[in-house]
């Protein structure tokens, strides 16, 4: 039998691969100890294999080379289900519980098993048989999103002049080096849960150890204002929200530098209780000329890039919860805008008034007159 140099190759990877299956391995050495000039016999004798089955591989090999090696399909089991039983479970799984009477919010794969069998569709099957059917078309019925009607029925506009802002805009008009832009909200009830054993560092082989019980040190709110442009952000905890603890913000961010003598400062909130509708405008512009109150549209606090932050917050300082008491969560906080400011970038923001447009007619065209509004695509 002779081989190509290529060949020869490619049987010795495969014949003293430590990852080889160990029936490639069985059929490369079969081939090369042929290439040898060895005899059936001798081969079955060194591979501890029958004759017939050296005889069989060495005869695929000289028909078909390298590919005739891999195993040839087979017809298999009959299958056990039709393709009718496996299109109505999948059915079955794209339909409410609710449709059907059945006291579930939603379906998971014994579920759909156990109600297969109650709707006579088979006689017998098993969970993972429907979770293979399921996942063959990437069904998924177990998990849910929600999504909200716009409301807001300047919408677009009130968006765009966010949008606007966080491009250095406003009113068709570039932004002056003297005009600021602040992203602002509250992070309500950051608690202090004091671990009942001590938490355990990670190690080789092992996450972090928190304990689950714990004692409750109280809980504060945490508000921030963001400036976009610059990275920087200002904090502070109060006991609650409100708006006084929001004017509190405000008078801790405008009465510092560049702020303070700057032409104008343009405050994003959303239409939260601390800064709802017009009053909370007038009282801003009241307090500081210089300053500016722009709304997110109604349930799109999405929009505010303060949110970001919160987050960051959420998984760098307070995830896992392991707190003595609430002044160890205020040093936390605190110590965390000083590191924070003294290395962060402005944030990436990619939504823009164009992709707004894009997002507003495709829900027109899904529903026509009303705007439908998916939190997941939004966040995206």
């Amino acid at each position: 039998m002779e081989l190509t140099a290529s060949e020869r190759h490619r049987l010795k990877k495969m014949a003293y691969g430590h990852k080889t299956p160990h029936q490639a391995r069985q059929r490369a050495t079969i081939v090369l100890l042929a290439a040898r000039g060895r005899g059936n016999a001798r081969i079955a004798a060194d591979t501890h294999l029958h004759v017939d089955t050296v005889r069989r591989w060495r005869g695929r090999f000289a028909a078909g080379r390298m590919a005739a090696l891999a195993d040839r399909k087979r017809s298999g089991r009959p299958p056990t289900f039709t393709a009718l039983q496996v299109a109505e479970v999948k059915a079955l799984a794209c339909q409410l519980p609710t449709e059907s009477g059945t006291p579930l919010s939603r379906w998971s794969c014994p579920e759909l098993a156990r109600e297969a069998v109650t709707r006579d569709i088979t006689e017998t099957i098993s969970a993972s048989t429907v979770r293979r059917w399921l996942r063959s078309d990437a069904l998924k019925p177990w998990q849910h999103r929600s999504w909200i009607f716009i409301r807001d029925p300047n919408f677009r506009d009130t968006a765009q002049r966010v949008l606007d802002l966080y491009v250095g805009n406003f009113e068709d008009t570039p932004l002056g080096e003297d005009e600021y832009v602040i992203s602002a909200d509250e992070k309500t009830s950051i608690q202090a849960r004091c671990r009942c054993h001590p938490t355990l560092a990670p190690g080789q082989a092992r996450a972090m150890r928190v304990n689950h019980t714990y004692g409750r040190g109280g809980a504060l709110a945490y508000l921030a204002a963001y400036d976009i442009h610059r990275a920087e952000v200002f904090g502070r905890c109060e006991q609650t929200t409100g708006i006084v603890p929001f004017m509190k913000l405000v008078e801790q961010v405008m009465t510092s530098e560049p702020y303070t003598s700057a032409k104008r400062v343009f405050w994003i909130v959303d239409n939260g209780s601390s800064h709802r509708g017009k009053r909370a405008i007038d009282r801003l512009a009241n307090r500081f000329p210089n300053a500016v109150m722009v709304h997110t549209p109604v349930h799109a606090s999405w929009l505010n890039q303060i949110e970001i932050f919160f987050s960051i917050v959420q998984r760098k300082v307070v995830s896992p919860n392991d707190f003595t008491n609430l002044d160890e969560v205020r040093n936390r906080l605190r110590a965390f805008e000083d590191r924070y400011n003294a290395t962060a970038q402005p944030f990436q923001w990619r939504f823009t008034t164009s992709d707004l447009d894009d997002l507003l007619a495709r829900l027109d065209r899904q529903q026509p007159g009303r705007h439908e509004e998916s939190s997941t695509a939004l966040a995206a």
